[in-house]
């Protein structure tokens, strides 16, 4: 049975990059050129690369980036774009939980949810920090965003939701955070790139940032650090605080 990750994405390049929170790849990719001292040299992955807009605005400012994605019509609308832009960029289809790669990249990046948090178990979202771990040289460098498990504990969850929605995206209703799990379930609606109206019922997990911390620890990173996460617009300025939605974490092995 296909997971609701798997639904949501089936069908969904095009509408995907209409959400208000795709928009911020710029600024976000400004950041990323900063933490790596705009070295070119350097091998990026991109983890639940999606529709690919990290990957090609790096790509286009000079860095060799390899995307993976589990949805095919993701990574078909990312190709798409790239071929469009006559860049070359290897886009593949893997699952994050089990990636083929070993010691073969600087950089990892897993922005705005790419397949972390969204597993069904706590194991299989350790399981895909475990398989980047995996794919990075012994010195390297992780960049990501998750869900922060303190905004939820200050704030409601659809309060957020509506405040950011418009009529084009997806819908979200919430129908309870389990506190013991730190996991939102919620029925999100939305309308696929053939204009068909979809109903689905989602869970995400919230992590504290000292889980997240020690998460990584155990994987080996040595110096790990988290800031909160406003979209378009990552800096090591913004201190992590209980009104951050996503958080954006830092790690250095």
């Amino acid at each position: 049975m296909k997971q609701w990750y798997e639904k949501l994405f089936e069908n969904y390049g095009e509408q995907y990059d209409k959400e208000s929170f795709t928009q911020g790849t710029n600024g976000e990719c400004d950041f990323i050129e900063k933490e790596l001292n705009y070295d070119k040299s350097l091998k990026i992955i991109d983890v639940g690369c999606g529709t690919g807009r990290h990957a090609i605005e790096l790509t286009k400012r000079g860095y060799c980036v390899t995307g993976i994605d589990l949805s095919e019509s993701q990574l078909k609308r990312a190709r798409e774009k790239a071929e469009n832009l006559n860049l070359e960029i290897e886009f593949l289809k893997h699952d994050a939980r089990n990636l083929p790669f070993k010691n073969q990249f600087d950089v990892a990046i897993m922005l705005c949810e790419g397949g972390f948090p969204l597993m069904e178990t706590d194991e299989m979202n350790f399981e895909i920090l475990e398989n980047v771990t995996k794919s990075l040289k012994s010195s390297a460098k992780f960049i990501f965003t998750t869900l922060n498990g303190l905004f939820p504990i200050f704030h409601s969850i659809d309060a957020f939701h509506e405040k950011d929605t418009d009529e084009e995206g997806a819908q979200y209703k919430s129908s309870g955070f389990d506190f013991m799990t730190m996991r939102d379930y919620n029925v999100t609606t939305f309308t696929d790139d053939d204009g068909n109206e979809h109903k689905i019922e989602c869970n995400e997990r919230y992590y504290m940032p000292s889980e997240i911390t020690w998460l990584l620890k155990s994987l080996g990173f040595k110096r790990i650090e988290i800031f909160g996460a406003k979209i378009g617009a990552y800096s090591r300025e913004d201190k992590l605080t209980t009104e951050d939605f996503e958080m954006l974490v830092v790690a250095e092995k």
